[in-house]
């Protein structure tokens, strides 16, 4: 049997424990012999603790892989079997701009939603098509499995770009079919559910328990209270009346543009009291680090869940397994559309139940998009598409037709100042554009 290695890139984040669970829970499966954990200079200290800590599991799980930890990208590449993307180019720091620049033109501030998103998307772009130039050099049968936001725009860009077998991961798919097995009180193998939309922008629908279509009865506990949502997202009630009429299940990211006004409000108290979102995480960030240098600590910490990535592992781990052993399993994943979602363009990426085998990912044909989703997700993938071509090429144009074409934004000229601040205060990680004018 074939030995893998992976190599992780962003092996420094606090999420990496989780990746590592994963490959221990599938070592009958997926036979690693290598975990490179790759990042730059400036993460070296998390690396260090992280891989310490991701031997110790190893370790206790009686394992024979090797875990390194390198900042030579190229050589944790060079024969990689897989790839996984989990960086954040400028960190934690550069996320909180992020969150608080649209907020002080009254414009929800998430890392990936609205001018958030764009701001990561400059960053981001350009990073990923440098590493996918190294893989189509070193390691050109290898997949690229990412994991970094936005992961629906960022797959775009290396779909359109670069050669790389790539696609694009989430865990907010899997963490809505964990709430749905629990707000039924049933195990999760027992429910089917089908996706089709965008990244953070993806509709649940046909959910199924047993082989009976639940749907509504889902919305009818959504309606009651029930609970469906990410710990890094305030969780305002969905009104009945709209759930209802909606028919399919939005995803929790649905909420800043279905209830704007009430997740803005929350962002700008938070913003005021206890910080944005960022600003919490890198408490929480330093809380794990401290539990991950504990040389005693060999399991991954409970308290990793706080962090927001919860079932990262699963979805991650379980598209390799269904790569390398061509299992045909259903992943919800980040690929070209192909007309699978016949009203949105062919060669965008979008976010949808696919059968994933040694080939890759075959989207699951869904129709056309309902009129009360399509228009939305036009929107959104204007937008994106848009900030693609701003991130590649540098071009301010192209940046501003992106914001003002984002359903968060109010007007052009408010966009454009918003633009003009994100460039500014990101001028360190944006060499693409000419910010000398």
């Amino acid at each position: 049997m074939k030995k893998l290695k992976l190599a992780v890139i962003g092996g420094g984040s606090s999420y990496t424990p989780e990746l590592i669970e994963g490959v221990i829970k599938r070592a009958d499966r997926l036979p690693v012999a290598q975990i490179d954990l790759v990042d730059i200079d400036a993460g070296r200290e998390k690396l260090e603790i992280v891989t310490r800590l991701a031997q110790r599991m190893v370790s206790k799980a009686g394992l024979d892989i090797t875990v390194r930890a390198t900042l030579d990208r190229r050589e944790a590449i060079k024969d990689a079997s897989f790839i996984m993307t989990q960086l954040r180019v400028g960190g934690l720091a550069a996320r909180a701009r992020d969150e608080r620049i649209p907020l002080q033109y009254n414009v929800i501030g998430q890392e990936t939603t609205g001018p958030g998103g764009l701001a990561k998307a400059l960053r981001t772009i350009p990073v990923l098509l440098d590493i996918c130039r190294d893989i189509e050099e070193l390691a050109p049968e290898a997949w690229l499995i990412n994991f970094t936001n936005p992961a629906g725009m960022v797959t775009e860009a290396i779909s359109k770009y670069t050669k790389v077998k790539a696609l694009g991961l989430c865990n907010v798919p899997i963490h809505m079919h964990h709430d749905v097995a629990k707000a039924f009180n049933v195990d999760f193998d027992r429910i089917k559910t089908t996706f089709a939309g965008l990244n953070h922008l993806v509709w649940m629908s046909d959910v199924r328990l047993d082989g009976k279509d639940i749907t509504g009865d889902l919305i009818e506990k959504l309606c009651d209270g029930a609970h469906m949502n990410m710990n890094n997202i305030h969780e305002s009630p969905w009104d009945p009346d709209f759930l209802r009429g909606l028919g399919v299940i939005p995803c929790p990211y649905h909420r800043y543009f279905y209830m704007q006004d009430e997740m803005l409000a929350e962002e700008q108290e938070a913003a005021k009291s206890k910080g944005t979102r960022a600003e919490q995480v890198m408490k929480t960030e330093e809380e794990l680090f401290e539990l991950y240098r504990d040389p005693d600590l060999d399991i991954k910490p409970p308290q990793l869940e706080k962090r927001g990535g919860a079932y990262y592992s699963d979805v991650s781990l379980n598209l390799v397994d269904s790569l390398h052993n061509d299992t045909g399993m259903i992943n919800v994943v980040n690929t070209v559309n192909n007309g699978a979602i016949s009203n949105m363009p062919n060669d965008c990426v979008v976010e949808i139940s696919s059968v994933i085998d040694s080939g890759g990912a075959h989207p699951i044909s869904m129709g056309a998009l309902a009129d009360n989703q399509i228009g939305l997700a036009r929107a959104v993938k204007s937008y994106e598409s848009l900030a693609v071509e701003a991130a590649v090429h540098g071009d301010y144009s192209k940046a501003l037709q992106a914001l003002t074409a984002n359903p968060l934004i109010p007007s052009a000229k408010i966009a454009k100042s918003i633009l003009d601040d994100i460039l500014e205060q990101n001028a360190d990680y944006l060499p693409q554009f000419d910010l000398k004018k």
